[in-house]
């Protein structure tokens, strides 16, 4: 293969690889997700158009705060496809944030898209990490925004110790997923084994699990 051979493949490559990098693009008007098929595909196979309705497309519930009952204080309500189904093939979704005093959205990612928060109400601290470590924060206040790239590890942190905050996030992706680094490391099932977790994290097998113990789900 020559050199110009070489250049022609890498860029056709490079293309195909932008093209594919974030949800396809739709090939028809309306493709609203069947969630009960039984049929696997990349997304979700599309209701028959007789049977699609306007609330197919509605969605009433980040119009106020969530419930927060846990000790990180935050909890995230999602407007993605799982409730939306005409988000199927569109590329886009939504959640809500809200934050209790001094509530904290722990460090985690969205493997397939980037996200970006405007502050409803309060003011956080927020950041993200690079695959360089290098730390990017800032403070946000009521009306800001800022932007959270795809696949990085990010946090949010509600500055106010007594008064509540709330964000509504915007994604590049019908179902942008998320991956919380100490739920995932710490009650993965089958679990990490502890030699792993312990060489990782340079503690000991107690301290271990303990971790567990507390990131442990809630029974009854």
């Amino acid at each position: 293969m020559n050199s110009r051979s070489y250049v022609f493949f890498f860029g056709l490559l490079s293309l195909t690889l932008i093209a594919h990098a974030y949800d396809p693009d739709t090939l028809q008007d309306l493709c609203v997700a069947d969630r009960t098929s039984g049929i696997k595909v990349n997304g979700f196979t599309c209701k028959p158009e007789s049977n699609i309705t306007a609330s197919d497309f509605f969605f009433a519930g980040i119009g106020k705060p969530a419930v927060v009952n846990n000790t990180v204080g935050s909890a995230v309500t999602g407007a993605n496809v799982e409730k939306i189904a005409g988000l199927n093939t569109l590329g886009v979704s939504l959640a809500r944030i809200d934050y209790a005093p001094g509530g904290l959205n722990p460090p985690h990612t969205h493997p397939r898209a980037t996200e970006v928060i405007f502050v409803l109400e309060g003011e956080l601290d927020v950041g993200f990490i690079t695959t360089a470590n290098k730390l990017f924060a800032k403070t946000v206040k009521k009306g800001e925004v800022f932007v959270f790239p795809r696949g990085l590890i990010h946090y949010q942190k509600n500055n106010d110790k007594t008064k509540p905050a709330s964000v509504i996030s915007a994604f590049n992706s019908q179902l942008p997923g998320t991956q919380s680094m100490a739920a995932t490391l710490f009650t993965a099932t089958p679990a990490v084994p502890d030699h792993v977790l312990t060489t990782a994290f340079q503690i000991g097998t107690k301290e271990i699990e303990k971790i567990k113990s507390k990131l442990a789900p809630k029974k009854g």
